[in-house]
Formats: structure tokens, C-alpha cells, sequence
């Protein structure tokens, strides 16, 4: 059974998210600041939730100790916070967190985010004869590099429909300019940054009345937004 380490120092938030994670099958470890973080990585867990603002060390410093163990430089850390703003989001991405998810967060966005962290890791597998992504109002079907917006097929050249796939196959994930250069455009292929604000502009001229789902996040770069 895949092993979730939970760690919050809201009672209340840790036994609902407890519950719900329990639903899918998930076996959780909680914790309620950030020693017992530490303590409990003796539990090997496949993922872990941090907190953000907890007593004796913050998610931050408690995301640094983690990141210092052999066992758990590749393990997906995400952060939990009701904190507002870019800033702290900013701060979790520099650092190299795997997700930034702010309260309050639904039971359904929570578990999309974590099943998509452990797919991600190899630790929880991916339906490999699924070639179409559902996501709010569109289908995109990589396979036959088609995209339906609202039902009505939309015709993306393949850099833009690349780009459109990779984002919304990692919906609430904040990608900074050269990530997205890196993975759509490749290590072998000189192009600025610029050339992902081009795209991502024809991008949501074609999506139309739903040109928001791409989220500018000034100073970083672009997210797809999670969709209920």
C-alpha cells in the first residue's frame, strides 16, 4: 500500500484529509509540526504532505532536512498552506517542492494532485492505453494530436498542442519558462524565452472564452489551472 506522510498542525485538516486519503486506499502517517515530520520519515513514506506554518520548524526548513537524506532526495514533497500570495509559492518552487497546494483544498483536488506526484515518481502507474486527457471543458487526444474545446475541435500546431498537453496534464503546477523550454522544445534547440509567451498568447486565443485556464505567474512562469 502506497505510504502518505501527512503533516499539519491543524487537527481538524489532518483527520478530514486523513479520511478521504484512507477512501482511495492510502495508507496515512500523520504528524502535527515539523520534528514530527522527521520522526516519522522512519515510516519510508512515498509522498509527503508539509504544512507550510508549523511549530518548531516551518515546511521550509522541514522540506531542507528531508531533502538532506539519501532516501528521500527524490521522494514527492508537497506543500499545504493557507498562506495567500506569491510569495510562499515562489519560495516552495525555488526550493524544488514538488506541488504547492493552498487551502481550502477539496478532497477531489487533493487526490488528483497526489496521484499525479506518484505517477510522476513511479510510484503509482498511469493507464498507458488512455490517449485522451479530460479536462474541464476540453479533450485532448495526444495520439491523434486533436484538441476539443466546448465539444468543437480546435486545430493546434504541434508545438502549441504540445505545450497545451503538457500543461494541463499537470493542472495547479507552476512551470517556470525554462522548464517548459526544456520539455517541449528539448536541450538541443536554441530558442528564447520569449517563444513560450508567443505561444502560450496563440494558446489561449484559441481557447477562446477559456483563455484563463493558462495562469500567468508573474515573475515565474505559467500554470494550467486545477479544475473541480
Amino acid at each position: 500500500m502506497t505510504k502518505i506522510l501527512l503533516v499539519d498542525d491543524e487537527p481538524d485538516i489532518v483527520e478530514f484529509l486523513k479520511y478521504n486519503l484512507e477512501l482511495n486506499n492510502y495508507e496515512v502517517i500523520v504528524g502535527y509540526n515539523g520534528l514530527e515530520a522527521l520522526d516519522k520519515l522512519t515510516n519510508k513514506p512515498d509522498l509527503i504532505i508539509l504544512d507550510i506554518m508549523m511549530p518548531h520548524l516551518d515546511g521550509f526548513e522541514v522540506y531542507t532536512k528531508i531533502r538532506e537524506k539519501e532516501d528521500f532526495k527524490n521522494t514527492p514533497i508537497l506543500f499545504l498552506t493557507a498562506k495567500s500570495g506569491e510569495t510562499h509559492e515562489i519560495k516552495g518552487l525555488e526550493l524544488g517542492a514538488s506541488d504547492y497546494i493552498q487551502k481550502p483544498i477539496s478532497p477531489k483536488k487533493l487526490l488528483a494532485r497526489v496521484k499525479l506526484n506518484l505517477r510522476k515518481s513511479g510510484k503509482e502507474k498511469v493507464d498507458e492505453d488512455s490517449t485522451q486527457l479530460s479536462i474541464g471543458p476540453l479533450v485532448i487526444d495526444r495520439e491523434r494530436y486533436t484538441v476539443h474545446v466546448d465539444n468543437s475541435e480546435t486545430v493546434f500546431p504541434r508545438k502549441e498542442f504540445t505545450l497545451l498537453y503538457f500543461l494541463a496534464s499537470n493542472p495547479g503546477k507552476v512551470f517556470s519558462r525554462e522548464i517548459l523550454l526544456r520539455e517541449v522544445w528539448g536541450d538541443g534547440v536554441f530558442v528564447v524565452d520569449r517563444t513560450v509567451d508567443v505561444h502560450v498568447r496563440k494558446i489561449r486565443e484559441k481557447l477562446g472564452k477559456h483563455f484563463n485556464l493558462i495562469e500567468t505567474i508573474k515573475g515565474v512562469g505559467y500554470k494550467f489551472k486545477s479544475v473541480e
